[in-house]
């Protein structure tokens, strides 16, 4: 059966976004869990914090038996950073995608008094984020990323709470292979090196042609890197068993 893998989306979206993953992995008869994070899909009006969030992947992870590969992207691959700093034994390995840039703060400020601004459309921007996915996003993409609708009002939460985010000390304390997945003109790459050395057991994967929303943008690709680390992983715990 393999090691199980539990998907983590980004901002503003849900687990939809994960719809291509979650059929390739079924075909290779992995088990494959999408969660949807606080204020999220299904979670929409719940408060957003990272330590909630950090619950939603220990929770994800118990439901497919205690340990995983963990697959984020952009909020998500921060919060998977930080959940495997903090539960290591539910971690098998970890895809961080998307969020190789350090978190700070006048920059993040910037984005909030943006964010504000935007809340107080009439339609709380649901129309410019309508446009932006489906100029920035191939029709499949759009779609799934569509499905589960939109958290337009739980930004200026995720940008509070990442004031306090230290994605570089985690990675520091994460013993299990990690894969920093950005696409070539993603503008969350900008310190992807420094996370590269933080890392104990990293490697990085850089997709030509795609942007931020790189498992949306070149699926086929970014499955690929999924289902290898998976055999990875995989083929690491065959070998530590053998050595037992």
């Amino acid at each position: 059966m393999g090691i199980p893998v539990v998907l983590v989306h980004g901002l503003r979206s849900s687990r939809t976004m994960w719809r291509s993953q979650v059929e390739a992995l079924d075909r290779a008869g992995r088990t494959a869990l999408a969660i949807d994070l606080p204020g999220h899909g299904a979670r929409r009006g719940e408060l957003f914090t990272q330590e909630a969030a950090v619950d939603a992947v220990r929770r994800g992870i118990d439901e497919v038996g205690g340990r995983a590969l963990v697959v984020g992207l952009s909020l998500g691959g921060y919060t998977g950073i930080a959940h495997a700093a903090r539960h290591p034994a539910q971690v098998a390995g970890l895809v961080a995608a998307a969020c190789s840039t350090v978190p700070w703060t006048p920059v993040l400020q910037g984005w909030s008094v943006a964010a504000k601004g935007i809340c107080r459309l009439p339609d709380s921007g649901a129309a410019l984020n309508e446009r932006l996915a489906h100029r920035m996003l191939p029709p499949a993409g759009a779609v799934d990323v569509a499905a589960g609708g939109y958290a337009l009002d739980v930004v200026v939460d995720v940008l509070r709470e990442a004031r306090g985010a230290d994605p570089l000390g985690d990675l520091a304390r994460v013993q299990v292979p990690v894969w920093l997945v950005n696409g070539r003109y993603d503008h969350f790459r900008t310190h992807e090196r420094r996370f590269l050395r933080a890392c104990q057991d990293g490697r990085l994967v850089v997709v030509p042609g795609a942007t931020h929303l790189v498992s949306l943008v070149a699926p086929e690709r970014f499955t690929r890197v999924v289902l290898e680390a998976a055999d990875l992983v995989d083929a690491g715990a065959r070998e530590s068993a053998t050595v037992s």
